[in-house]
C-alpha cells in the first residue's frame, strides 16, 4: 500500500494493475493479523475484500503467471498459502458479518487460526 492511499483504494489499483479489470463494486469481508510471517518474522494485517462487480476484460496472464477464472468448488484445489485455506471460506459465505482473524506464524507455517464476527 502507498503512503498516500487507503486499503480500498490500494485494492482497487492493484486489481487494475494485476489483473486489468476496473473494480465496480467490493466488500471489505474481513481482516487478518499475521505475525511473525515469512522469512523476516514480520506482523501484517491484510483487508479481505469481495469484489462483485467490475468492468473491463481480464487479463489472461501477468508477471506472476496465468490468471484465469475458477469455481469456487475447485477453489481449494489451487496452490495457495497454507493459511489462506482457513479464512477464504469466510469470504465466500452467506453470513454478512465480517470476520475478524488472528493467525500466527512460525515464519512459513501458520500455528493456529482463531477469529471473531462482528
Amino acid at each position: 500500500m502507498a503512503r498516500e492511499e487507503d486499503a480500498a483504494t490500494c485494492m482497487i489499483r492493484e486489481i487494475r494493475e494485476e489483473a486489468g479489470i476496473d473494480v465496480m463494486s467490493m466488500r471489505l469481508r474481513g481482516t487478518v493479523n499475521w505475525t511473525n510471517f515469512g522469512p523476516k518474522g514480520e506482523d501484517w494485517l491484510g483487508f479481505v475484500y469481495l469484489i462483485d462487480g467490475f468492468s473491463g476484460e481480464p487479463f489472461s496472464r501477468n508477471e506472476e503467471g496465468r490468471l484465469s477464472w475458477v469455481s469456487l468448488a475447485d477453489l481449494p484445489k489451487l496452490p495457495m498459502w497454507e493459511g489462506d485455506r482457513y479464512f477464504l471460506p469466510l469470504v465466500f459465505d452467506d453470513d454478512p458479518r465480517l470476520f475478524h482473524g488472528y493467525m500466527p506464524y512460525d515464519r512459513e507455517r501458520p500455528l493456529s487460526w482463531s477469529f471473531v464476527r462482528m
